[in-house]
């Protein structure tokens, strides 16, 4: 068998005729809200993808409410009318492909909120997750080696003791391209890398104290130098 190796922008096409098609089936079949999709399997023969390829539009469709999976059963058509599905999958298609940029803009517009709810809503079992991803970055950093996983780890346990499970769902679907893009381009230097630790003691210490203010502040400041300043995104 062939294993292909498709790029980024390939794959972003599959997903985007894939959902097309689904798009297509369930207005062919007059399918309403409750009916059940075809299995994965039949799916990705129709379309001629892999089942990966099937199962990865499939989840974005439920991640906009438009299908929902249950166990052991399939894939159903969600309540909504089939003017407004139809609607919500054209606006799905149109997106493009995130830039980057856009992508830490967004980080930093989610973790300024999530570090306040994380401080005024935190656990212990929160902190002690906190403090594992702050010193395994640390030491990562402190040997000279590349920290770039678990820096996102210590903000992603900040997202999760924010509370809020749609900003921790948005930080986990945007953290696999940060850290794809990191690495690409040799994000950060040691300096800066050296300066993080310091910036996330100073936001835990803020979280710990349960200091909503201070936590924000410190979240901004540590953007401001460590994003703002590596990427050039002063406007």
């Amino acid at each position: 068998m062939k294993l292909e190796i498709l790029t980024k922008s390939e794959n972003f096409n599959i997903q985007k005729d894939i959902l097309s098609k689904i798009k297509d089936l369930i207005n062919f079949k007059n399918l309403e809200p409750g009916d059940k999709l075809p299995s994965e399997r039949m799916l990705s023969e129709k379309f001629g993808v892999s089942r990966s390829n099937v199962r990865e539009a499939i989840q974005k469709l439920e991640f906009y409410g438009i299908l929902k999976s249950i166990p052991q059963s399939g894939t159903f058509v969600a309540n909504i009318g089939v003017i407004a599905m139809n609607g919500m999958i054209d606006d799905i298609l149109r997106l493009d492909e995130p830039d980057f940029k856009s992508l830490v803009e967004t980080r930093i517009l989610l973790e300024l909120k999530t570090a306040r709810l994380a401080a005024l809503r935190r656990t212990e079992e929160d902190l002690i997750k906190l403090k594992a991803a702050l010193d395994a970055y640390k030491e990562k950093v402190l040997n000279g080696e590349d920290a770039v996983q678990e820096d996102l780890l210590f903000h992603l346990a900040i997202a999760k003791a924010s509370g809020n499970s749609s900003m921790n769902t948005f930080m986990l679907i945007i953290t696999p391209e940060i850290i794809t893009n990191f690495k690409e381009y040799h994000v950060c230097d040691a300096g800066l890398a050296q300066r993080g630790i310091a910036d996330h003691q100073a936001i835990f210490d803020a979280i710990k104290e349960q200091n909503p203010k201070l936590a924000k502040q410190k979240m901004k400041e540590h953007f401001k130098e460590l994003y703002i300043y590596c990427y050039n995104l002063n406007e």
